[in-house]
C-alpha cells in the first residue's frame, strides 16, 4: 500500500535543477493556519529546529577555522524532517543514520556540547573523539551510529530489528538514508529481508532532490522513491519534509505499524537542503533562481511566521529564543575548545568489543618488529 501524505497549503516549494518529482499536494479542504498541535508543542518543535540550525551554522564556521577535520555534512534546511521524525520515537527506540546526522543526535536528546566536542575530535565527544562528524554513536540514547559508507547502515538496521523481533521486544528501529541510497543493492536486500521476516523497522528516505550533485530524476528510473516499497509488499508513504507536524504524524503511523504489527515501513520525506552536499561543496549545479527559491521556502522561517500569525510566538519571543539557543551553541563550542584531545594510547581501545588474540596495535612510528 502506498500513499502520499498531504499537508496544509504552504508557500511554493523549490525544485532542484531539472527536477520533475512532484511535491505532496495541498489538501482540498481548508486547513488551519497552524498545524494540529498545542502551542507548547509547536514552540518546542520550533526551538529544536532553531537549535539544529544554529548548531550547524556554528559547525560550518568551525570547519573554516580548521577546528573540524575530515568531512562535514549539515542538516541545514532539513530541520523540520529531523525534528518530526524524532518526535515519533520513544526513548527506547533505535536510530541508525547516515553521515548527515548532527541534527538527529541533538533531537535524540544528546547534548550540544558532546556533539560539538565530537566534531572537534575531543575526548569529551559522544564517540570520545574518535568518530568525528560522520560517526556519532551513543548506546544510551540508542543512536547506533552515523555511517560514512552510503547505505552501510541499512543492513545493520535490519539486523537490529531482527534482534528486537527475536527477543520479543516492543522497540522499533528507524533507519534514515539519503535518496541516493535507494539505488544500491543493500537497500533492496534489506527491504526484502525486512518484508520476508516482518521486522519492526521504519526505513526513511530523506529526499533532498540531489545525490551529491545529481538530481533524483537523472539517477532513478522511479523518482517517487516511496513507491519502491511496493516491490516488497511494504506499506509506504511520501510526506512534505518541510512541515514538522506532517512529518511527525506520518512517522507516527509508520512507527505504530512497526511496533504493533511488526511490519516494516518505507517513508519518504521531501526535504531540500539549503547548502551543498558538504561544507566544501559550493553547489554550483544550482542556479541563482533555485538558491533564492530555497531561501524563500526555508522551513524554519516559514514556521516562525506561522507561529507569529497564529499569536503563539511573537517577534520579540523569537528573538529571546534565538538568543537563548545561540548562547547554548556558543557554550557547546567553548566546551569543545577547552576539552582535551584523546590520548594516543587509546587509539585501539574501541577497535573490537572484546579482546582479540594477536591484535596489531602498532602506531605509524613504531618499528614493524620489536626491538
Amino acid at each position: 500500500m502506498t500513499e502520499t501524505v498531504r499537508s496544509a497549503p504552504r508557500a511554493a516549494r523549490p525544485r532542484t535543477r531539472g527536477a520533475k518529482t512532484p511535491r505532496p499536494e495541498a489538501a482540498a479542504a481548508a486547513a488551519p493556519e497552524v498545524p494540529a498541535a498545542d502551542a507548547d508543542t509547536l514552540v518546542g518543535y520550533y526551538r529544536q529546529m532553531l537549535l539544529i540550525r544554529r548548531f550547524e551554522e556554528r559547525a560550518a564556521r568551525a570547519y573554516t577555522e580548521a577546528k573540524i577535520g575530515g568531512y562535514c555534512h549539515l542538516n541545514l534546511g532539513e530541520e523540520a524532517t529531523v525534528v518530526g521524525l524524532m518526535a515519533a520515537l520513544r526513548p527506547s527506540d533505535y536510530l541508525f543514520t547516515n553521515y548527515r546526522e548532527h541534527g538527529y543526535a541533538l533531537a535524540k536528546g544528546i547534548g550540544a556540547d558532546r556533539v560539538m566536542a565530537e566534531l572537534y575530535g575531543r575526548s569529551t565527544g559522544v564517540s570520545k573523539g574518535w568518530g568525528g562528524s560522520m560517526h556519532l554513536f551513543d548506546a544510551e540514547a540508542r543512536l547506533l551510529g552515523g555511517y560514512g559508507i552510503v547505505g552501510g547502515q541499512v543492513p545493520l538496521a535490519a539486523g537490529a530489528a531482527l534482534a528486537v523481533s527475536y527477543k520479543g521486544g516492543d522497540e522499533v528501529v528507524m533507519c534514515h538514508m539519503g535518496d541516493g541510497t535507494t539505488a544500491i543493492g543493500a537497500f533492496h536486500e534489506s527491504l526484502n529481508i525486512a518484508g520476508l521476516w516482518d521486522l519492526p523497522v521504519v526505513f526513511v528516505v530523506i529526499n533532498n532532490g540531489l545525490g551529491m550533485g545529481t538530481t533524483v530524476e537523472n539517477s532513478s528510473a522511479e523518482p517517487e522513491l516511496y513507491r519502491r516499497g511496493a516491490a516488497y509488499r511494504m506499506e509506504s508513504a511520501r510526506v512534505d519534509g518541510t512541515d514538522v507536524v506532517a512529518v511527525r504524524d506520518a512517522a507516527r503511523r509508520a512507527v505504530e505499524r512497526a511496533r504493533s504489527e511488526s511490519k516494516p515501513y518505507l517513508l519518504e520525506t521531501t526535504s531540500p537542503r539549503l547548502k551543498g552536499h558538504s561544507v566544501v561543496d559550493p553547489a554550483r549545479y544550482r542556479s541563482k533562481e533555485e538558491k533564492e527559491a530555497l531561501k524563500a521556502a526555508d522551513p524554519l522561517a516559514r514556521m516562525a511566521l506561522e507561529l507569529e500569525e497564529a499569536g503563539i510566538l511573537s517577534h520579540d519571543d523569537r528573538d529571546k529564543l534565538d538568543a537563548e539557543v545561540t548562547a547554548e551553541v556558543d557554550a557547546a563550542a567553548a566546551f569543545a575548545d577547552e576539552s582535551p584531545a584523546p590520548d594516543v594510547s587509546t587509539l585501539f581501545d574501541y577497535t573490537y568489543a572484546t579482546p582479540v588474540p594477536g591484535e596489531l596495535r602498532r602506531l605509524p612510528a613504531d618499528p614493524v618488529f620489536g626491538s
